[in-house]
């Protein structure tokens, strides 16, 4: 396979872009992402105390700016006796957790009394439950969280200023003169929408990739591998991108060595969310995911609240160290992952997440109530039964799953009785399966793919 990062010139249309037109527009525009960026290139490479000690100081810091600024907050820590001023490591971890629940019913008393609600920006998602949540943050929260997506970019040979082929539901598009310009000169995108995604869409986006040559390719993990899976059925073989980012959901291995296979570029893969940023990303070394502890402090929590062991899953929680216009203490992302106590053989002082093991939403239950990691069985089954393409898995209720299948071309009977036998194996008795042939797993309204839905 050829490398990821490849030795080819870069563009002079990407080292203008890089050099001349981003700093300027920076100027312009009196931003400080750039110099937040180099302030993290040479952060990264901190001995782990040091970083870690960093990282307690702006945990103190925004404890004392929440306590003072934001109304809940204030509340929270009363009602708890924790002292803000005092950093006490028992007290903290005895908060309750932010839950995106409380997020909908407290937004207006989490937000800091420094700022109007019209001077913070905002993030509105959907969720998987259909109902939005809208988080809201300050300029200079906004300006770290791109600079360290910047930085991870470059772990996958990206640099800014490239022009990027992106698979993104629902992609934006310039209007007015200004954004046009930007469009042309700082973010050099070419976009398929995953919304829209088909034999037409990708014929015209394979088109578009020859004329305007794109440097890094950038997606949805499941809509990187359905694009992989079309070039290689198709016997395209001259799309060369020198990096590919993988993000905004699980990257299964199956599809990972696909995508790896077609584009002949290694995946990097990153993980994130709107409401705190990017949480950890893969750098070239390919050997977990780096947290991104110099603006956000990470824990893994077993079922009863304690602390998971390093290699032992546990429920992710963020503290945002650096969102003042609301902020984010002790919140529940609904993520399951493992941290690893190893170092990365890359040298970076910053630790690492080992991986991230599925949404809470995508943990499925047996009878007795015990749970299952879905995205980890549609990984397992995928490897293990020859002639299934692509799987769901969805339980509507605590008795019944619907396995939607895509077949490959070697489906057979017997792929199909190793199918239920695998998931009578798991599941035991007591719980009836369904399999529905479709043509393509469906999608949600953002354009992202679930392998694992549990209505229970």
């Amino acid at each position: 396979m050829a490398a990821s990062h490849r030795v080819s010139a870069v563009p002079l249309m990407s080292w203008l872009s890089r050099r001349v037109f981003h700093p300027l527009w920076d100027v312009k525009d009196g931003s400080r992402r750039l110099r937040a960026l180099r302030e993290l290139e040479r952060t990264q490479w901190l001995p782990p105390q040091e970083l870690r000690a960093r990282q307690q100081t702006r945990l103190e810091h925004i404890l004392r700016y929440a306590a003072a600024h934001s109304p809940y907050y204030r509340r929270l820590f009363a009602a708890q006796r924790f002292d803000a001023q005092r950093f006490d490591p028992a007290a903290f971890a005895a908060l309750p957790l932010l839950t995106k629940g409380l997020i909908r019913s407290s937004t207006d008393e989490m937000l800091s009394d420094e700022f109007s609600r019209e001077e913070l920006g905002q993030h509105k998602t959907g969720g998987s439950t259909g109902t939005a949540l809208v988080t809201y943050f300050d300029r200079d929260w906004l300006e770290l969280r791109t600079a360290d997506a910047l930085r991870a970019d470059q772990w996958a040979g990206c640099f800014h200023g490239m022009k990027i082929a992106a698979l993104w539901g629902n992609p934006p598009r310039p209007r007015g003169l200004k954004q046009r310009l930007r469009s042309w000169l700082i973010d050099r995108f070419i976009y398929l929408d995953t919304i829209d995604l088909n034999d037409h869409s990708i014929a015209q986006f394979v088109a578009r990739w020859r004329r305007e040559q794109p440097e890094i390719l950038f997606g949805h993990a499941h809509s990187l591998f359905i694009l992989a899976q079309s070039l290689a059925q198709q016997g395209i073989e001259d799309l060369r991108p020198r990096g590919i980012i993988s993000t905004s959901m699980m990257l299964l291995p199956s599809e990972r060595a696909v995508i790896e296979r077609v584009f002949a570029c290694r995946v990097t893969d990153r993980y994130g969310c709107e409401e705190v940023g990017l949480i950890a990303c893969e750098c070239e070394q390919h050997a977990g995911m780096h947290l991104s502890i110099e603006h956000l402090y990470v824990e893994f929590l077993r079922p009863d609240g304690s602390a998971a062991e390093p290699g032992e899953e546990g429920a992710i929680v963020i503290t945002d160290l650096f969102n003042r216009g609301m902020p984010f203490i002790r919140y529940r992302v609904e993520d399951m992952g493992v941290a690893a106590a190893r170092p990365c053989p890359c040298g970076r002082g910053l630790p690492l997440l080992e991986r991230v093991t599925g949404r809470v939403a995508d943990y499925l239950k047996r009878r007795d109530g015990s749970l299952v990691a879905g995205v980890s069985l549609v990984e397992r089954t995928l490897t293990a039964i020859s002639g299934i393409e692509q799987l769901q898995i969805v339980q509507p209720t605590r008795e019944e799953i619907v396995l939607n299948v895509v077949r490959a071309s070697d489906f057979n009977a017997d792929s199909e009785a190793a199918l239920l036998a695998e998931f009578r194996s798991v599941f035991g008795p007591g719980i009836s399966f369904r399999t529905e042939y479709v043509e393509r797993i469906p999608q949600e309204r953002s354009g992202k793919y679930r392998f694992s839905i549990c209505r229970v």
